[in-house]
Formats: C-alpha cells, sequence, structure tokens
C-alpha cells in the first residue's frame, strides 16, 4: 500500500459516502497529536496516514510511528526511533508504505526501517549512507512492490550527495539492486558532480513491471559552471524495472538545469484517449511549469502544457518534448523569469487525478523572478495569484481555477463523491467541487497545513483524515513573498485531525 492511495499515483478515493451535497456537514470526530521535534528535527507533521484493516497508521516528524485504531484514534503502539548524535540537514518525513504485514520507513538520517504492523516492534533497520556526509537522507514514503521495498535519497542541490533509488527485499532488508541518479558524461570526473535528489515516492505499473520515479536537480544548483553537459539522469523522468532496476528509458525535461526546477513529483499512470487513439501513458508535472505527457512504455514524447504561470524561461518545447533557446538568469538585465528560481511552480507537493471527473489536479505557486538593472526579486505574477487548478491532461486544457491567498503546500486528494480536499498555510482543511471549483466546505484546524489529505473506510462510514502542523521550507518564504500574510500564519504543530458525517441519531 503507497500513500498515493494506488500504484498509478493518482490520490484518488473511490469512496462515495461524502459527496457535494452533504459535505457541508462534515464534523472533527478524532485527533491525534505526534509530539513536538527536538531541534535539529524540524517541527510539524507533513506525512498523511496510512489506513490498513482498520487501523491507522501516522509517521511524526521525529520518525515516530504511532497506530492507532482509525475508527476512534485509540492509540494502539508507538515506535520510537532513536537519532544519531549527527546528521545532515533534515527535510522532515513524509509517509510510510505497508506490506507483507510491515510498515516501511525512511529515515532522515538515512536508513531504512522495517516494522511489525501488528506489535510496533523493528524487523530490520538497513542504514545506507552516513547523512552527515552525504547530505542526504529518505524523506519521501517508499514504495513497496511484491516483495521489495524501494527508496530514494533526497538531498539539498548545493550539497555534496549524489541521488539514488536502491530497493531491498522486503523480508530481510538486504539490497537487491542500485540506481545511481548521477552519471558522468565521457571524460567527466563523477566526484565532481551531485545532486539528483529524489524527494516524491515512485509509481508503478504492473503491466510492463515497470516503477517511474521523477528526479531533482544538478548540483551545484542554479550554477552551471563545472558541470558541462546535460546532466542525466537530473530533472528528468526514469522508468526502471522493477525487478533489475535496469533502465529502460529516461527523459529530461530541464537539461542541464539552471534553474531549480526539479522533476521530482510522482509520474502519475493514466489510459487517455489523445487524438483520437488509445495511448497507456505518463502524465508528469515538472517545477518547470510544463506537465509533460509521455508513452510509459518508451518514453516517447506526445506533448506538453503549461499548467500554471506562463513559462518564460524557454521560448516553448520543441516536437522533441526539448525545450527552445533556455534562457541564461545571469545575462538577464531586465524582464521576468517564470517560474521563479530556486522555487518553480511546485513544491515537494504532488498531485491527483480523478476517473471520474477525467480531469488532473494541480497547484500552482505562480512566482516569478523580476530583473531590474540586472537584480533579481522574487514576487507574485501580477496577472493572477497562486491557484488550485483543475486540468484535462488529453489536451491541456484548464477546466476550472480556485485563487487562493499563499503559496499551496498541501497536495490534493479528489474522492469518488466528486469532492477535491486539501488544505492551506492558515490553517484550513477545504473542500472543492471537483467539477466546478466551488469552495463547499472548510475547517480551521489552528495550524498550517502543508501535507496531502487521504480518505478511508471503518464499518461502512467514510472518514476524511489531514495532518496539520506544517513542516516545509516553502513555510518560511510565504512571509518573504506576502507581506500581508504576516500575523495570519499560525504557529507549527503536529496533530492529525479526522473528521466524518454525523452519525444518524447524534
Amino acid at each position: 500500500m503507497t500513500v498515493y492511495g494506488n500504484y498509478s499515483g493518482w490520490n484518488y478515493s473511490p469512496l462515495t459516502q461524502i459527496t457535494r451535497k452533504n459535505v457541508d456537514r462534515l464534523v472533527p470526530v478524532w485527533a491525534f497529536p505526534t509530539g513536538f521535534s527536538e531541534p535539529p528535527l524540524t517541527t510539524g507533521l507533513l506525512a498523511p496516514p496510512l489506513v490498513v484493516d482498520g487501523v491507522l497508521f501516522i509517521e511524526g516528524m521525529q520518525n515516530n510511528v504511532y497506530a492507532v485504531d482509525a475508527a476512534t484514534g485509540r492509540w494502539i503502539w508507538t515506535y520510537r526511533y532513536k537519532f544519531p548524535k549527527r546528521f545532515s540537514e533534515n527535510r522532515g518525513a513524509r509517509g510510510v508504505a505497508y506490506g507483507d504485514g510491515k510498515i516501511y520507513m525512511g529515515t532522515q538520517d538515512n536508513h531504512l526501517v522495517a516494522i511489525d504492523a501488528r506489535t510496533g516492534q523493528e524487523v530490520w533497520n538497513v542504514h545506507e549512507e552516513d547523512s552527515a556526509v552525504c547530505e542526504c537522507n529518505i524523506s519521501a514514503a517508499p514504495l513497496f512492490v511484491k516483495d521489495e521495498v524501494i527508496a530514494g535519497a533526497a538531498g539539498s542541490g548545493f550539497g555534496r550527495m549524489r541521488g539514488w533509488i536502491n530497493a531491498y527485499d522486503a523480508e530481510t532488508g538486504s539490497r537487491r539492486w542500485h540506481f545511481s541518479t548521477v552519471v558522468a558524461d565521457k571524460g567527466q570526473d563523477i566526484s565532481q558532480l551531485g545532486g539528483g535528489g529524489v524527494w516524491d515516492t515512485g509509481t508503478y505499473d504492473p503491466e510492463t513491471n515497470l516503477t517511474y520515479w521523477g528526479i531533482g536537480d544538478p548540483s551545484p544548483t542554479m550554477a552551471g559552471e563545472g558541470r558541462p553537459g546535460n546532466n542525466l539522469y537530473t530533472a528528468s523522468v526514469v522508468a526502471l524495472d522493477a525487478g533489475s532496476g535496469e533502465l529502460k528509458w529516461y527523459f529530461q525535461e530541464t537539461p542541464h538545469d539552471l534553474y531549480d526546477y526539479d522533476s521530482q513529483s510522482g509520474p502519475i499512470i493514466l489510459d487517455l484517449t489523445i487524438d483520437g487513439t488509445k495511448r497507456k501513458v505518463l502524465l508528469h508535472s515538472s517545477k518547470n511549469g510544463f506537465a509533460y505527457l509521455l508513452d510509459r512504455e518508451t518514453g516517447k514524447f506526445l506533448h506538453a502544457f503549461p499548467w500554471g504561470v506562463t513559462p518564460t524561461w524557454t521560448k516553448g518545447i520543441d516536437a522533441d518534448g526539448k525545450p527552445i533557446d533556455m534562457v541564461d538568469p545571469k545575462q538577464m538585465t531586465g524582464g521576468s523569469i517564470c517560474p521563479a528560481l530556486g522555487i518553480g511552480a511546485q513544491g515537494v507537493n504532488y498531485f491527483a487525478y480523478s476517473p471520474r471527473t477525467g480531469f488532473w489536479y494541480a497547484t500552482d505557486y505562480d512566482l516569478c523572478n523580476f530583473y531590474k538593472e540586472g537584480h533579481r526579486q522574487s514576487g507574485v505574477n501580477p496577472s493572477s495569484a497562486p491557484n488550485i487548478g483543475a486540468f484535462n491532461p488529453a489536451t491541456g486544457h484548464k477546466e476550472w481555477t480556485f485563487k487562493t491567498n499563499f503559496l499551496n503546500l498541501s497536495s490534493p486528494l479528489v474522492t469518488g463523491g466528486e469532492l477535491l480536499f486539501a488544505g492551506d498555510v492558515e490553517g484550513n482543511a477545504f473542500a472543492l467541487d471537483a467539477r466546478t471549483g466551488e469552495k463547499l466546505w472548510s475547517f480551521s484546524t489552528g495550524s498550517r497545513i502543508s501535507s496531502p489529505p487521504i480518505s478511508f473506510e471503518v464499518g461502512g462510514r467514510q472518514f476524511i483524515a489531514i495532518s496539520t502542523g506544517g513542516g516545509t521550507i516553502g513555510e518560511n518564504t510565504v512571509p518573504r513573498l506576502f507581506p500581508e500574510s504576516k500575523g495570519h500564519l499560525p504557529e507549527p504543530a503536529a496533530t492529525l485531525f479526522v473528521f466524518a458525517l454525523p452519525v444518524k441519531g447524534k
């Protein structure tokens, strides 16, 4: 079981009890605090919960894992992780996976851990690299496939890390295969190259036995000197054989990235009719502001479309999917670059797809860099604002837009009841009509939200759960870009809120 609800990365729940007609009756039914983190750990709660057979599992920012009764919030067990005295800059804890009776978790000091889901006892613990040396960690939820667990290393593009994706035996923790996300061109010294972090969980196609992963930017970030060439496989999507780790194909979205335009989000697996022909495709969004449709068996480029602010870092995308006349930021004396350098069109949030509406749902920061006499400033695109949008993925047509006050750091969830659930940094959990974008419900949780909601069912009752407390780097950006947000952003916390419709007669 994976964070997206399925291997295809849809972030979709087929549950239909909560609908557009009754969502306004949604009320909180229980809450569970996961505790504050001690420095140098980040405070907050980023991980979505995972529900298996009526038990809810939630990972705190300390890499502790809690098991609670999913219907009542009653505590069952706690697994407490022991941190070393030193580790690299942490990037949060963003979820767990389930399979073969075990919970699997990556840690901020670069361990992969298996926990008995029934008892909370540690089954195995594998240490990959010293996080203080590689400046990397495993922050995203692992991916459980058949009898193996797949995980990737994330890290800052300013550091020494070189990314990787590894597969481990689910029973023993022994490594089965290794894939390096950074390779050297002929004549290059690999020790001088870095980056390629894996920030989001990959997806998996059982028909082809391929697993798909988005890869981050090269290092040093936004500085092309010393790393000539395209810097594979950074800013790319890669397709790997799940059994061997063999690279089947790759597609690079931003060659020789000068902008910090990671391609980190989890690729979405779809079957779409394009120009009258049904195709097996991969839909993938990049921080560069474009969404790409690829043939998921071959990696062949089909088409791309802008999904937020109009990208100005390139004049467009050619017939092969390559950017045309990329702008060199160091040569800019006036004008703008959109999306903004170092921020891009999105953070580590991922997006959703509904088979009922046929829409793809994405959040956009809508930020640009504005240059005047060679000086660069970041700001909101004056012609629009941060928003959540619904798109026809086959054509790129935007169906509706929901404007938000500040950056959207919560990944959206879409349900069979044709609702889109999300949260904002002001602490509001809310629901939109998935067909129109109309706001139908909201609840103030009292703390910033940067996590994806989930929906689950226990005893015939549908629940909506959302982690609150924040914990992303993007939250620090909000007051700088939006001065009006000062005094409107609640303090960090670490509480899971669970909602449901009232029980009849109560």
